[in-house]
This record gives C-alpha cells, sequence and structure tokens, in this order.
C-alpha cells in the first residue's frame, strides 16, 4: 500500500508540472528596487528623461527577461531586457493617427467598425540597433471580441491574439 501511494503521489506531482508548464511564462510584478542595476542603468542610459513606472520580471523558454514600463515627454514605452541589461525589444504607444495608411487599411479591411484601445510601434533590437518590427494593435471588434493584431508597417497582418477573456490592460 505504501508503494502505490507513493507512486499515486509522484504520478500527482509530475502530472502538476505538466499542467502548469504552459503558465510558466507568467509575468511577476517586481519593485522597481529589486531591479538589478545593470537593467536600470541601461533603460537610464537609452531613456534618460524618462520617469520608470513598472517593472516585471517574466521567464520564456527558460530565459529570464525584464519589462520596464515609462514614460517619457507623455508617451508611454515598454523595454525589454536581459538580466545583464541587454535591450532586446522597445514598445512606444503612439496614437491612431500615427500609424502608416497600409497599416490602417489592413486593419479596417479585416476589421470594419473595430474600435482601437492601444497602438504600440514594436521595435526589435540586435546588436544595439533598433529596428522598426510591426505595429501592435490592441481593438474590440463591431462583434466586441477583443484582439491583439501584429501587422508589418506595408499592411501584412502576421499575428492575431484573443484578448476577449483577459483582464483589461493598461
Amino acid at each position: 500500500m505504501s508503494k502505490a501511494c507513493r507512486r499515486l503521489g509522484a504520478g500527482v506531482v509530475l502530472g502538476l508540472f505538466v499542467f502548469l508548464a504552459p503558465f510558466q511564462g507568467a509575468e511577476k510584478k517586481v519593485p522597481l528596487d529589486k531591479v538589478p542595476n545593470a537593467v536600470l542603468n541601461a533603460v537610464k542610459a537609452r531613456f534618460p528623461d524618462a520617469k520608470l513606472r513598472a517593472a516585471e520580471k517574466e521567464t520564456e523558454k527558460g530565459k529570464t527577461v525584464y519589462e520596464i514600463a515609462l514614460t517619457e515627454n507623455n508617451q508611454k514605452i515598454e523595454v525589454t531586457l536581459t538580466p545583464k541589461g541587454k535591450i532586446t525589444e522597445i514598445e512606444k504607444q503612439i496614437a491612431a493617427k500615427d500609424m502608416p495608411r497600409a497599416v490602417i487599411k489592413a486593419l479596417e479591411a479585416k476589421y470594419p467598425k473595430a474600435t482601437y484601445q492601444t497602438i504600440e510601434q514594436v521595435y526589435k533590437v540586435r546588436k544595439g540597433k533598433e529596428k522598426l518590427a510591426y505595429y501592435e494593435v490592441l481593438l474590440v471588434t463591431a462583434a466586441k471580441k477583443k484582439l491583439e493584431v501584429s501587422v508589418k508597417a506595408e499592411g501584412k497582418i502576421i499575428k492575431v491574439e484573443d484578448k476577449s477573456k483577459e483582464k483589461n490592460e493598461e
């Protein structure tokens, strides 16, 4: 009986690991004073006039990253960095009027009468060079479905995520 209980217990524990594995990438809020200095120094060097607002720590595919939310010149920005302070991505919130015409046309064609909640320019950073990768648009369709749509500057939709069941984002 004891061996059977141990096997059952081990099976339950293993099952929990398998079940919880997809949730490993969940973001955890981190107080700014607990963020590594290398991360804070890199953000302050790149955005010297910014006001740091919040930080999150996330583990994705076995790698830890920090996301720092800041405001510079009334623009909301999120910076993703490695624990050693290497910037890998920058997301800058913009107004709908600042989207390229091709992006607007693609969104209007696919999601007529949608309302935009947030729009961000997403820059990938490689070897210290920032390159606009795509636009990320959080929108609500006419059918009240909340979607996050990624669109290349030339108007090609590259990714759509249903965010209807998630809590409201900032």
